[in-house]
C-alpha cells in the first residue's frame, strides 16, 4: 500500500455554504507544511481550487446547457486568462502572497500545453500556486476576494459570462 507523502488533516463533510463559497473540505486547520511546498505542488492543489471556483460561479450565474458551461469554464481556466489575472493581482498582493505567486511562476515545468505560450503558462502556474497556498492556509475569504477581483477584470473574449 502506498504511503501518503503529506498528512491529511482535513475532515470530509457534507458540502456547506460559507460566505458564498461552497466548502467541500474543512480547511479551518492550516496545513503545517503549506509554506514549505514547492510551486508545482501548490499549483497541483490550486488548479482544483481555481477550477471549482469557476464551475461554482458559472452554475450560480445562469441556467445554461452543459456545453455552454464547459466552453465558458475553459475560457476562464485557460493559461491566458490566468496570466491576465496574474498581471492584475500582482500589484495588490501582500509580501507573502507575492512570494508564493513568484515561486509558482518560477517553478520549472518540462512542458507547456498546446495553445499556451511559455510565459502565460508560467504565470498561470503562479496563480494556481497562490490559490493552492491560500487554500492550504485556510484563507477562504482571501480566495474569494481574489476570485472576485478576477471576475471584475475579465480578459477580452470572456465578457459574455
Amino acid at each position: 500500500m502506498a504511503k501518503l507523502l503529506l498528512p491529511l488533516n482535513y475532515k470530509f463533510h457534507l458540502p456547506q455554504q460559507k460566505g458564498g463559497v461552497l466548502i467541500l473540505l474543512d480547511t479551518t486547520e492550516k496545513h503545517p507544511e503549506a509554506g514549505a511546498l514547492n510551486g508545482l505542488s501548490l499549483a497541483f492543489i490550486g488548479d482544483s481550487v481555481y477550477e471549482l471556483l469557476v464551475r461554482e460561479y458559472l452554475l450560480r450565474n445562469g441556467s445554461l446547457q452543459i456545453g455552454k458551461l464547459h466552453s465558458l469554464a475553459v475560457k476562464l481556466v485557460r493559461a491566458s486568462a490566468q496570466a491576465h489575472f496574474f498581471d492584475i493581482a500582482e500589484p495588490i498582493l501582500d509580501e507573502s502572497e507575492l512570494s508564493i505567486l513568484h515561486r509558482g511562476r518560477n517553478a520549472s515545468s518540462s512542458h507547456v500545453p498546446k495553445g499556451a505560450c511559455a510565459i502565460e503558462y508560467r504565470k498561470a502556474t503562479g496563480v494556481e500556486s497562490l490559490f493552492g497556498w491560500l487554500y492550504l492556509e485556510g484563507r477562504q475569504e482571501r480566495i474569494r476576494e481574489l476570485f472576485d477581483l478576477l471576475l471584475n477584470n475579465l480578459p477580452e473574449g470572456v465578457s459574455e459570462i
